[in-house]
C-alpha cells in the first residue's frame, strides 16, 4: 500500500503564519504612508515652482513689491504730507514701541520666536478645534499672515483658499530663511491696512493718535494690534465700543503671557478709547496744502526725467521718495494762522457788512450790472468741475443748466466751519464769490529758500493757487522797478522832483497824464523817498518820462519777472498782471545786495533707501549794484516810517527796520504788501476771485488795509518765536562808501514839504 504524501492532504496543510499577515499590512501601511509623503512632497514641489499658484522668486523676497508713499519734509524735518496710492511709509523694527511688539506676539503668535514660519502646535489645535466644534482661533503665524498680505488676493472659493494656504506655508518658510524675526514683524506692520487711509503702522500711529510708532502708549499699541484681526470691523472711528473691547482682549493676552502686570492691566483697561487726536491724512488737508499741490506737478515732471536702476522712471506715488523742502514748518504754520486770523476775524466780516443790502453784491459794475453779473456767473458755471463732468458725459446743455438750478444737498465752506445745506449749484457759485482770497510767500534773501507758502484760504474748497498759479495787477508795488532805474542812473533817495502832473506824449500822438489819489504837496518839491513812501503817481510819471518803459521792462527781467510786460508809460502804475511768486523773488533782490536769486522749494530728493538722487541750488544773476540795492531799501523804509505802510508802526508797533511797499489796483480789486527785513522777504496779496468783486472805497480796499495786516500778524509770530532766530537788526551796508546822499532830513527841512500826519485811532 502506497504511502500518501502528507503535503498533499488538504486536511493536513499548515495554517498561515500571523507574522505573514502582519508583514502584509505593514507593507501596505508604509507604502500608503510613503505615497502620502511623496504626494505631499510633490505637492509642495509643484507649489515651490509656481505650478499651483504664484510663488515669488528669491529676488522678489529680497525686495518685495509694495506701494510706498513719497514723503515731503520741511527744512526742520517735519513731515508736511505725502503723495501716495497707499498712504504707507516703512518703519524699522528699532522704531517700534516695545509694547506694540509684545502685544502683537501675545495676541497673534506667542511662539513666533520659536518656530520657523509654521507653528504645527497651533495648526493641530486649529484642526482639533474645527473637528470638535470648539474653534478658538487660527493656526496662522505672523509670518504666514505677512505672506498672505504680501502676495495673495482674496480667494474666490474654499478650494482656492486651501491651495493659497499651502502657498503661504512655502512663502512663510522662505521668508524665515531670508529675514530675521524682527524684520518680519516690521514688514508685517508696515504692510497692514489699518483703514481710514492708514496703511502701515507709521501712518496708523499718526492718523489715529498723532504720534510715531516708537511713542505709542500701551493702550494705543493694544488698540492697533486689536485691529489686525479685521480692521474694517474693528474701526475705531465707526465702532469705538467694539474696538475698546477688542483692545482689552489684547491687553488680556499681554497679561496672560506676563508682558504686563495685573495692576497695569487693571488700570489701562479702565482708560476709555481716545480718538480726539484722530486726523485724516489726504491731499486736501493738513499743512502747506497749496505748496504740496504745486510741488506735485513739479515732482511729476522730475520723475518722468529720472530713472531707476531697472530703467523705468520713478513713480511719485509708489517709490517712496523723500523730498526735502525749504519750507519751515513753524513759519508755514504762522503764515497760515496770519491769513486765517485777518480774513476770518476782520476783513471778511467787514466785507459782508460793507455789502449788506446791495442787490448786486459783491460785484460793482458802472453799467449794465445785471447783464455783466449774469455773464460772469455763466462763465463761472462753465469753469466748474460739475459742468465739465456733465459735458464729458454727453448731457445736453439745457439739462446741464437745469441741474445747476436744481437744489441739492451740499457742504459749503464758512469761516466758522463747514455747513451742510441745500442750495442750487448756481447759488453756491454766487455764495463763494463773496469770499476774499489771499496769497503769501516768504523767502530767505541769501539762499532763495521759500520758508512759507500759502496759496489760498482753504484748499479743500478753493483750489486756485494765488502764489504761483494766479496773476493779478500789482499796482504801486511795481514802482520799485522804476525807482531802481533811478538809483542805477545816479539819483538818490533824496533827489527832489516838482510835485506837478506830467504830460507824456505817446507814439500814436495821444497823451498820458497819471492821476494822484492825494492833493497834498502840489507844486512843491519832494524827495524820491517821500514820493515812493506816499505812492505818488506824478513823480512816477516824471521818472518814466526820464527813463523809458523798455528800460523798466529790462530791469524787471533782470529781477526775475517773466510774465508779459506791456512797455507803455502806464506800466509804472502796476497795470501788468504778475504772480506773487515773481514779485517776492524780484523784491528779494534788494535784500540780497542786488543779486536776483530764484526762489527755490526743494533742496534734495532721496530714494526709499536714503540714497541722494539729486540736490538743488537756485539760479542767480546780478541785477543791479550792491549800492543800488541798498539805496532801494532806504527808499522803501520810508513807506513804513511815514508812508502808506505807517500802520506797521502805529497799530502793530514794529520798531525794527522794515522796507516795504503797498499796492492797490483799479477799483480796489487787489491789495498788495511787500515787506523786506534782513532775514525774510515776504509778499501778501488779498482780493476776491473776480476783479469785479471788491470793496467800494479806497480806505477799505487799499493794500494797507487788505494785505499789510497779514504781513504784520505773520511777522509778529515770527519774532515772538526765538527758536527761529530771525533778525530785527538793520540792513547791512555795502563795504564801499555810498556815492550819494541818503540822509534826507536836511533836504526835507529845506523843502516846503510836510510829512503826513496820521491819527493813531485811524488804525
Amino acid at each position: 500500500m502506497e504511502k500518501q504524501s502528507v503535503n498533499n492532504h488538504p486536511s493536513e496543510q499548515k495554517p498561515k503564519s500571523r507574522k505573514t499577515g502582519f508583514k502584509k499590512y505593514f507593507i501596505i501601511y508604509w507604502s500608503f504612508f510613503t505615497l502620502i509623503v511623496l504626494l505631499i512632497i510633490g505637492l509642495f514641489w509643484l507649489i515651490s515652482i509656481g505650478k499651483l499658484g504664484y510663488i515669488p522668486t528669491f529676488e522678489e523676497l529680497e525686495n518685495p513689491k509694495s506701494n510706498l508713499a513719497s514723503e515731503i519734509y520741511s527744512s526742520d524735518d517735519v513731515l508736511l504730507g505725502k503723495f501716495y496710492i497707499e498712504n504707507r511709509s516703512d518703519t524699522r523694527f528699532a522704531e517700534l514701541d516695545t509694547n506694540l511688539v509684545n502685544a502683537l506676539v501675545a495676541t497673534e503668535d506667542i511662539r513666533f520666536y520659536q518656530h520657523s514660519g509654521i507653528d504645527f502646535r497651533a495648526l493641530a489645535r486649529a484642526f482639533v478645534g474645527a473637528a470638535t466644534g470648539n474653534y478658538s482661533g487660527g493656526g496662522s503665524t505672523i509670518t504666514q499672515q505677512f505672506a498672505k498680505l504680501l502676495f495673495h488676493e482674496i480667494p474666490g472659493s474654499k478650494v482656492k483658499r486651501v491651495f493659497q494656504k499651502l502657498n503661504e506655508w512655502v512663502i512663510a518658510a522662505r521668508l524665515e530663511q531670508r529675514y530675521s524675526k524682527d524684520e518680519i514683524i516690521a514688514m508685517y506692520l508696515n504692510k497692514f491696512d489699518f483703514v481710514n487711509n492708514a496703511v502701515g503702522i507709521k501712518s496708523a500711529a499718526k492718523i489715529y493718535f498723532n504720534t510715531s510708532p516708537d511713542s505709542l502708549k500701551l493702550e494705543e499699541s493694544a488698540t492697533l494690534v486689536g485691529m489686525l484681526k479685521n480692521s474694517s470691523l474693528y474701526n475705531p472711528v465707526r465702532r469705538p465700543e467694539m474696538v475698546e473691547a477688542r483692545r482689552n482682549v489684547v491687553l488680556g493676552q499681554m497679561l496672560k503671557y506676563r508682558f504686563i502686570s495685573e495692576t497695569l492691566y487693571d488700570s489701562v483697561t479702565q482708560i476709555p478709547l481716545d480718538m480726539s487726536k484722530f486726523g485724516r491724512q489726504d491731499h486736501i488737508t493738513g499743512k502747506a496744502t497749496y505748496f504740496r499741490e504745486y510741488l506735485r506737478s513739479q515732482l511729476k515732471d522730475w520723475c518722468n526725467e529720472h530713472f531707476k536702476p531697472d530703467g523705468t522712471p520713478y513713480n511719485l506715488y509708489k517709490d517712496g521718495l523723500k523730498i526735502y523742502t525749504t519750507i519751515d514748518s513753524k513759519m508755514q504754520e504762522y503764515a497760515e494762522e496770519a491769513v486765517t486770523e485777518h480774513l476770518s476775524q476782520d476783513l471778511q466780516p467787514t466785507f459782508y457788512k460793507h455789502w449788506a443790502g446791495y442787490t448786486n453784491a459783491p460785484f460793482y459794475f458802472e453799467n449794465n450790472a445785471s447783464a455783466e453779473i449774469k455773464n460772469l456767473m455763466n462763465q463761472a458755471m462753465r469753469r466748474s468741475e460739475r459742468y465739465r463732468k456733465l459735458k464729458q458725459a454727453g448731457v445736453p446743455n439745457d439739462s446741464i443748466i437745469l441741474s445747476f438750478n436744481t437744489p441739492v444737498e451740499m457742504t459749503v465752506f464758512s469761516w466758522n466751519g463747514e455747513i451742510d445745506t441745500v442750495m442750487t449749484p448756481m447759488d453756491s457759485i454766487r455764495y463763494y464769490k463773496f469770499f476774499l482770497q489771499a496769497g503769501l510767500m516768504s523767502m530767505e534773501p541769501q539762499t532763495g529758500y521759500v520758508k512759507a507758502y500759502v496759496g489760498g484760504v482753504n484748499y479743500k474748497h478753493f483750489q486756485y493757487d494765488h502764489v504761483t498759479q494766479g496773476a493779478r495787477q500789482v499796482g504801486s508795488t511795481f514802482k520799485p522797478f522804476l525807482y531802481t532805474l533811478a538809483m542805477e542812473n545816479g539819483l538818490s533817495p533824496c533827489t527832489k522832483f516838482a510835485n506837478i502832473q506830467p504830460i507824456i506824449y505817446l507814439d500814436n500822438g495821444d497823451t498820458w497824464e497819471p492821476q494822484n489819489s492825494s492833493s497834498k504837496d502840489i507844486g512843491t518839491e519832494i524827495t524820491l523817498k517821500y514820493a515812493l513812501a506816499t505812492s505818488n503817481n506824478w513823480i512816477s510819471g516824471w521818472l518814466i518820462k526820464r527813463f523809458s518803459p523798455q528800460s523798466v521792462v529790462k530791469i524787471a527781467r533782470k529781477m526775475g519777472v517773466t510774465s508779459f510786460l506791456d512797455p507803455v508809460p502806464a506800466i509804472v502804475l502796476g497795470s501788468s498782471d504778475l504772480s506773487l511768486y515773481e514779485m517776492v523773488g524780484a523784491m528779494n533782490t534788494f535784500a540780497n545786495k542786488g543779486v536776483y536769486i530764484e526762489p527755490i522749494f526743494v533742496t534734495r530728493i532721496e530714494d526709499k533707501n536714503g540714497n541722494v538722487l539729486e540736490t538743488f541750488v537756485p539760479n542767480q544773476q546780478e541785477a543791479m549794484s550792491e549800492e543800488t540795492a541798498y539805496l532801494m531799501l532806504e527808499l522803501m523804509e520810508g513807506v513804513v516810517q511815514y508812508g502808506t505802510g505807517i500802520r506797521l508802526r502805529l497799530k502793530y508797533k514794529f520798531e525794527n527796520p522794515i522796507a516795504g511797499k503797498t499796492g492797490t489796483t483799479n477799483n480796489h480789486s487787489d491789495g498788495w504788501f511787500m515787506g523786506i527785513t534782513p532775514d525774510l522777504t515776504t509778499g501778501v496779496w488779498v482780493g476776491c476771485e473776480d476783479r469785479a468783486a471788491h470793496f467800494r472805497s479806497l480806505s477799505l480796499g487799499q493794500g494797507a488795509n487788505m494785505a499789510l495786516p497779514v504781513w504784520a500778524l505773520y511777522m509778529q509770530k515770527i519774532y515772538a518765536d526765538s527758536t527761529l532766530n530771525v533778525s530785527m537788526e538793520d540792513f547791512e551796508k555795502p563795504l564801499n562808501p555810498i556815492g550819494v546822499e541818503i540822509d534826507c532830513d536836511k533836504a526835507d527841512e529845506n523843502t516846503n514839504v510836510t510829512k503826513p500826519d496820521y491819527d493813531e485811532d485811524e488804525f
